[in-house]
């Protein structure tokens, strides 16, 4: 009787290609059912081989040139562009997602209101983490957020010198109760803080964001995922993926951005007029934030 390997039979069939066990550890083929007729059912198969695909033996395996995927549905960013350049084809969750910015307010609160407003939708939190400046309710409403349900931590108080700054995000998102997270980072962050905030991550079931400094992008970092936003206009942002779980992408993306000027100001802007008065904008509330102290 013809024999082969056992890995060759693995995983083992069901109803007639089974196999029969031999006392020498070694499968033989079923009666009547030739090598090569057993091979081509086995290559027809669906369930694919986990010694041909590596990638199905767990999430956190794949292969170089493939995206990453995890367990968990990722969380759509509301570009479909984007979303084709992300692993699992959205925002992940349980881990960081790293925005490098050559400084604040390059669009990228508009490159996350879709999945922030979308979280507030499905009724879970959002927590914003020391924004660089007073957030303009009347600017983050027509972005689709709830922003009486918004909730802004102010932690660089330094009302207690020596506070921990980092503390309340990293309790954030040990909770598991938080829908999505969204943190501007200080300056120069070391490794192994960063390293501890990825740790936590792994709690937090939803996206989690990061927001640094440009010049980051030159020192590692334990974010499985890492983006460099650029500005190409009033409302248009580059995206370049420096760091996914897939094969590196050669060209930046480019999005379109919701608008925030009037039509008469992206005019002027795109003219570069400047002379005579603006139009004044209509008064805009501001949120009111908390202030953390951590008294542990």
């Amino acid at each position: 009787m013809d024999l082969l390997p056992a890995a060759v039979l693995t995983p083992a069939p069901v109803g007639p290609l089974a196999s029969v066990a031999r006392g020498d550890g070694r499968a033989a083929l079923p009666p009547g059912v030739a090598p090569s007729v057993l091979a081509a059912r086995l290559a027809a198969s669906p369930a694919p081989n986990p010694i041909t695909h590596p990638e199905t033996l767990h999430p956190a395996l794949w292969r170089g040139h493939q995206l990453g995927h995890r367990a968990e549905r990722a969380v759509p960013s509301g570009f479909a562009v984007l979303d084709a350049q992300l692993p699992g084809g959205g925002w992940p969750r349980r881990v960081l997602t790293e925005l490098l910015l050559a400084h604040p307010g390059v669009g990228e609160v508009r490159l996350l209101a879709p999945s922030l407003a979308a979280t507030q939708a499905a009724g879970r939190l959002v927590m914003l983490f020391d924004p660089p400046a007073a957030l303009s309710a009347w600017a983050l409403a027509p972005l689709g957020f709830d922003v009486e349900q918004l909730l802004v931590i102010n932690t660089r108080s330094r009302v207690i010198p020596g506070s921990d700054s980092l503390w309340a995000f990293e309790q954030a998102l040990k909770s598991g109760h938080v829908g999505a997270l969204v943190a501007w980072l200080p300056p120069r962050l070391r490794a192994e803080r960063l390293r501890r905030l990825q740790l936590a991550a792994q709690a937090h079931d939803g996206p989690a964001f990061v927001l640094r400094e440009m010049a980051a992008q030159q020192r590692p970092s334990a974010a499985p995922l890492r983006l460099v936003l650029r500005p190409l206009g009033a409302d248009v942002l580059s995206v370049r993926v420096l760091k996914r779980r897939g094969p590196p992408l050669a060209a930046p993306l480019q999005l379109a951005l919701p608008p925030v000027l009037s039509g008469v100001a992206r005019q002027r802007a795109a003219a570069g007029v400047h002379g005579g008065a603006p139009p004044r904008a209509p008064a805009t509330a501001g949120l009111q934030a908390a202030t953390f102290v951590n008294l542990a």
